[in-house]
């Protein structure tokens, strides 16, 4: 920009000059169009600089949207391992108290036993010894 603003300052110069030569001509003097050319040159410039700087500042807006969405989805795959983790571990308790019921019942029909109402709490199998089975996620 320091470089077209001595353009401006150099072409006034000459314009002045061409004024006190006396130049009565209607069309611009080649002084007069660099003048305007000059002063063309620095606006021109000046409207550069300001896209520069929205340009700037629009990638750094950019840039923060893309980490708080690298952010978001970090912490949504945590989420999910999270659940996947809680999801896992009912899944493997159910899995062992499903077992463990229907372990009673066999022991009850190994001993010849009929089923119990509803209300009423299962027939007691005698010890046998043998541990019941683990249970397999």
């Amino acid at each position: 920009m320091r470089k077209s603003s001595k353009l401006v300052v150099l072409a006034g110069a000459v314009l002045a000059l061409s004024l006190l030569g006396g130049c009565s001509s209607n069309e611009p003097s080649p002084e007069t169009r660099a003048v305007n050319a000059a002063n063309q040159a620095d606006q021109a410039a000046a409207r550069a600089d300001a896209a520069a700087q929205k340009s700037a500042a629009s990638a750094a807006q950019a840039q923060a949207a893309a980490s708080r969405v690298e952010q978001a989805a970090s912490d949504a795959k945590a989420a999910a391992d999270r659940a996947e983790a809680i999801a896992s571990k009912t899944m493997s308790e159910h899995h062992e108290v499903h077992h463990h019921v229907h372990h009673h019942h066999a022991a009850a029909a190994d001993t010849g036993a009929a089923p119990a109402d509803a209300g009423a709490a299962p027939a007691a199998a005698p010890d046998s010894g043998a541990a019941p089975a683990p249970a397999t996620p």
